[in-house]
């Protein structure tokens, strides 16, 4: 890369990241409630449609589709949920269902 260029985008690449912590701290906090295995999840008091949690060690994502049909996305690392609350998260998140078509394995 040209020096030029690289200087560039030295002095830019503060300023991006400052843009998107500005972006990050102007999103709102969500409120999640889970309903029990069957009932409806809650997401600022809205019914959300397919909502999922996974987690991936202590990581923990959870995916829903709004009221648009969007797909909507939210994570959370160990520093921004506590151990309790990620307890919490995974008593209180509904349960993936099991396949109902045959087999999933090659016979």
């Amino acid at each position: 890369m040209p020096p030029a260029a690289a200087w560039a985008l030295a002095v830019l690449a503060p300023a991006y990241g400052a843009l998107l912590a500005v972006r990050h701290f102007r999103q709102p906090l969500r409120n999640f409630v889970f309903s029990g295995q069957d009932g409806p999840v809650l997401v600022d008091g809205m019914p959300v449609h397919a909502a999922s949690v996974s987690w991936r060690g202590p990581l923990a994502f959870i995916r829903w589709d709004d009221a648009a049909g969007r797909t909507q996305r939210m994570a959370w690392w160990p520093d921004t949920l506590p151990a309790p609350k990620r307890r919490e998260l995974r008593l209180a998140a509904p349960l993936r269902r099991a396949a109902r078509r045959g087999a999933s394995v090659a016979t």
